[in-house]
């Protein structure tokens, strides 16, 4: 069975902090300096402008998310609307829902 090919076009977010696209990667072979082996990535869909985070542990996630929504709303005068994530455990944590809502 073969799968047809993606034929439509996604929706991109037509406003500043509309959708906020995140990501965590590591952990990585090789340590960066103070011991980080991970980071997690924020892109605004609308402006594709990105923030990088270094991370020690993944569990870190919620720590960075916090940091991130404080400097962008602080910065831009406006909430984020939307998170979109792969579904990694580092979203699914009670304590992350419950900051989402």
């Amino acid at each position: 069975m073969t799968k047809a090919p993606f034929s439509g076009e996604g929706e991109r977010a037509s406003d500043l902090l509309g959708l906020i696209d995140s990501d965590v990667c590591g952990p990585m072979n090789t340590q960066a300096r103070g011991g980080f082996q991970y980071f997690i990535t924020f892109t605004d869909d609308c402006s594709r402008y990105g923030y990088i985070y270094l991370m020690r542990h993944k569990s870190e996630a919620l720590e960075k998310f916090k940091e991130f929504k404080n400097e962008v709303q602080n910065q831009h005068g406006k909430s984020i609307k939307a998170l979109r994530s792969d579904q990694g455990g580092e979203y699914l944590r009670q304590d992350f829902d419950e900051l989402l809502k």
